[in-house]
């Protein structure tokens, strides 16, 4: 039963890995885009930002239920729970990016303007490169916020670990819910450490 266990534990292990980390790809995608263009400062971009809040207060198990009745996203399963974690990885990924922009001494813009460059080298050449730091800081957040979140999947057939909690509640032992929670605990910690690690090295080499 132990050896049985443990499989279990590393493949819903694996599993877990495999849904935190497509949600967190896609959203890292969307969201530095969306992030820089709402650094731009504009009605919309305000917009936009006010709409990525809003779905993080929406709780995550009704997030699940909101997402199961929707057209080609949703349904019972995996693709669901990857659509939801998408959309609470996303907040501090493009919060961050706004705030690594704005962030940028605007001594160093005028300098850039000055030598020559266009708006859009120094969003590339000068902006994004010293905001890499807090950027690589809204990826670590949203990963370890991906990795509790994806716990609840469970409930709608997601897989991960989730499915050790929620037999462990229903059967009321205890082994079943560190077997689910431990590991997770365990994510989480070293998604923090390596992404911390990141930040650090990168803010190193810009001089910070």
């Amino acid at each position: 039963m132990t050896g049985e266990l443990g499989a279990q534990i590393i493949r819903l292990t694996l599993e877990h890995i495999r849904i935190v980390g497509i949600a967190v790809i896609v959203a890292t995608i969307t969201g530095i885009p969306l992030g820089l263009w709402c650094a731009t400062g504009t009605m919309a971009g305000r917009a936009v930002l006010r709409v990525v809040d809003a779905v993080q207060t929406v709780p995550s198990l009704a997030m699940f239920g909101f997402l199961i009745p929707v057209p080609f996203i949703g349904g019972i399963g995996t693709k669901t729970a990857i659509v939801a974690l998408v959309l609470y990885s996303l907040l501090p990924i493009v919060r961050n990016t706004v705030i690594g922009i704005r962030e940028v001494d605007p001594d160093v813009r005028e300098a850039a303007v000055a030598m020559g460059m266009t708006t859009g080298e120094v969003r590339r050449q000068i902006e994004i490169p010293l905001a890499l730091p807090a950027i690589i800081g809204g990826v670590r957040l949203a990963a370890i916020i991906g990795i509790g979140v994806a716990t609840i999947a469970a409930a709608i057939g997601g897989g991960g670990l989730g499915d050790f909690i929620f037999r462990g509640i229903a059967m009321v032992d205890t082994t079943l819910l560190l077997a689910g929670a431990l590991p997770a605990a365990v994510l989480a910690l070293a998604a923090d450490l390596i992404f911390t690690r990141m930040e650090r090295t990168i803010a190193r080499r810009m001089g910070r």
